[in-house]
């Protein structure tokens, strides 16, 4: 299956860069270019895009109000935020508009790659400065938030542990070796937290237990 690719940045060097690079991998199709949010949006919609490579500092509009207009129709792209910026306020907005993976730019291209692949193929994917900083935030935070009631008892005892290893960035293999059960058993647990909880991904999911109080920084489980 072939991955249609639109890069959004305002820099044109940058779009260029991206571009005659992922043209080089068998399974990538750059199928557009936008220069900022509103052109983003246009092209989008004409183009059908699976990933969109979202820059954050544009002008007229910019990444984060981009990505929440993507995201809000079903069905939608999925947003791979790349930016400069690994700054709280881009984080925490990109996040909650609905991207499904931040990375910085000057990750290795391999990086790069393998986040294009994880995020198309549903799965959510943060650098480990974005995750540090998530946790140093809610850090900070003298009284957290209590859970949601309702929500934490729609959850197994099983799920909500699989929660807490999602919100600490641990992939399914990780949760599999850490639980001792089967990848295919993570699988069906987090398919089945996500859908009581109405979370799209797992970017959705570590912004939740925190935001909710499901898991505090430091906490074993």
């Amino acid at each position: 299956m072939t991955i249609r690719l639109l890069i959004v940045d305002d820099q044109e060097l940058i779009r260029t860069g991206f571009r005659l690079f992922l043209q080089t991998q068998n399974d990538l199709e750059v199928v557009g270019e936008a220069a900022d949010g509103h052109e983003a949006l246009t092209q989008a919609a004409a183009l059908r895009p699976d990933v969109v490579l979202m820059d954050i500092r544009m002008p007229r509009m910019d990444g984060v109000e981009a990505t929440s207009r993507l995201t809000a129709p079903e069905p939608s792209p999925r947003v791979l935020v790349l930016t400069t910026y690994d700054l709280d306020e881009y984080v925490f907005g990109a996040l909650r508009a609905g991207a499904s993976g931040f990375l910085l730019k000057d990750a290795s291209r391999d990086r790069l790659l393998e986040a294009i692949r994880v995020v198309h193929a549903g799965e959510a994917l943060l650098s480990p400065s974005i995750t540090r900083r998530l946790i140093e935030d809610y850090a900070t935070r003298t009284e957290p938030l209590r859970p949601p009631a309702k929500q934490l008892a729609s959850l197994t005892p099983r799920e909500r542990e699989i929660l807490l290893l999602v919100a600490r960035g641990l992939s399914n293999p990780e949760i599999a070796a850490h639980l001792v059960v089967t990848e295919a058993t993570v699988k069906s647990h987090v398919g089945s937290m996500f859908a009581k909880l109405h979370l799209r991904d797992r970017a959705q999911a570590v912004v939740f237990a925190y935001e909710n109080g499901f898991v505090l920084p430091g906490s074993s489980g």
